[in-house]
């Protein structure tokens, strides 16, 4: 099968999952609005590079596929110029950079906590790398005099305008200012070829290292601010709220909270942000340190080569901070012995990682546990709602209304029997 041919496939298969119910009945109404579908089967985390056609898909109500030609981006707020960016200027007046990034949509691994959490139940699969191409922001913004203090935002706003309820549902996403110079571009390929549909075509917000939900697909609006969508400017901006999933979905707190609204907020790494006195709630924006096992299969039956090795694979990510050990282990997490890194090594995009294991015939439990150069390893187990989980991670990864940003290693064991 060429590859155009499994691209109109993944496509198919893409849009008939319009109303996925994610294998459950406790489903909520916004997870039956969410177009989604996730890697193609775990060997997707036994390689680097995800196809495109294999690369997970998460985005609500319909797929947007305007025409390239007439797509605008429009530039405004705090700058000395307002423009309307069209696609050939994106394109062909700016440099041209392409940056390696693992995505993880921030609901990974909701699947795994137990009271359910609402919205689509991602168990392993909304992960996969690749390279992006296009214009890196901080030559846009440069070129139109825009203030790029320390406390600036960019705010990105979508193009996608689904009526829920009677309302606009508009999506926005501030990105602090700092980060957005770092390595933030608006991208137009994905591993070189232009976008699908399904992936932001013709121009999508590209975040490096941090979760899904920041990098907004079909950018029609930048605007330089002074703050994060917030107050009543954004909440009632010509009608329609902004700041939803900025300020209230996307947020890490338990059951029945509605976190406060913050006009700024100077930690922007979600790990740090539970340390923080400055934020109640953490904001899913850098990616916590995770792993995945690519090979075995869960529920494999495997044979050890002829010198007697099982090589186990997976890959290991940190966000935009580096990851820096990787352990597995063979008996469900009582004993660890150190794995090797190998293959590329990019900036916010995953680490291969290989463990020689020399088994006996049997039954046996894997799991990898990864730590990134913070010295931040990921916790066992994700907590129960009523009990307090350790703002450092070290034993249990705390249970959140959302089910966001998990990256506890046991609950994604792999069972295998070696014979």
């Amino acid at each position: 099968m060429s590859n155009s041919e499994r691209s109109e496939n993944r496509r198919r298969e893409i849009d008939a999952m319009l109303d996925h119910k994610a294998g459950t009945e406790a489903v909520t109404d916004l997870a039956d609005r969410y177009r989604v579908v996730g890697a193609a089967d775990r060997s997707t985390y036994a390689n680097w590079l995800t196809p495109v056609e294999d690369h997970y898909v998460c985005h609500r109500n319909e797929t947007l596929d305007p025409e390239v030609d007439s797509w605008t981006v429009s530039l405004t707020g705090a700058v000395d110029r307002e423009s309307d960016l069209e696609m050939d200027a994106i394109r062909d007046e700016y440099p041209t950079v392409a940056v390696a990034h693992t995505m993880e949509c921030a609901g990974n691994g909701r699947g795994y906590f137990d009271p359910e959490t609402g919205s689509v139940q991602w168990e392993y699969g909304a992960a996969s790398t690749a390279f992006w191409t296009g214009t890196p922001l901080r030559s846009i913004l440069s070129d139109h005099g825009a203030a790029t203090d320390d406390g600036t935002w960019l705010t990105a706003v979508g193009g996608d305008r689904p009526e829920v309820d009677g309302e606009n549902d508009l999506f926005a996403r501030s990105i602090p200012m700092a980060k957005i110079l770092e390595d933030c571009i608006l991208a137009y390929e994905i591993n070189g070829r232009p976008l699908p549909p399904e992936h932001g075509r013709p121009v999508r917000l590209l975040v490096p290292g941090w979760y899904g939900v920041n990098s907004v697909k079909w950018v029609t609006e930048l605007r330089v601010m002074d703050q994060m969508v917030h107050g009543p400017d954004w909440t009632d901006r010509d009608g329609d709220d902004y700041t939803r999933w900025q300020q209230s979905s996307y947020r890490i707190h338990p059951e029945g909270v509605e976190p406060e609204s913050n006009a700024t907020v100077s930690t922007f790494d979600t790990w740090d942000q539970w340390e923080s006195d400055e934020i109640d709630h953490p904001y899913t924006f850098d990616e916590n340190v995770k792993s995945t096992i690519g090979f075995p299969e869960d529920g494999a039956t495997v044979s050890p080569r002829a010198d007697g090795v099982i090589e186990v694979v997976g890959v290991a990510w940190a966000g935009d901070d580096d990851v820096t050990v990787i352990e597995v282990s063979t008996d469900g997490g009582d004993n660890w012995a150190e794995g090797s890194f190998f293959g590329p090594d990019y900036d916010c995009a995953w680490r291969l990682f290989r463990y020689p294991w020399e088994p006996e015939e049997g039954s046996y439990t894997l799991v990898s546990r990864a730590t990134d150069e913070r010295g931040r390893r990921q916790p066992a187990r994700i907590s129960q709602p009523d009990d307090a989980a350790d703002a450092d991670g070290s034993e249990d990864y705390p249970w959140n209304e959302g089910g966001y940003a998990e990256n506890a290693f046991l609950p994604h064991a792999v069972e295998v029997i070696v014979e």
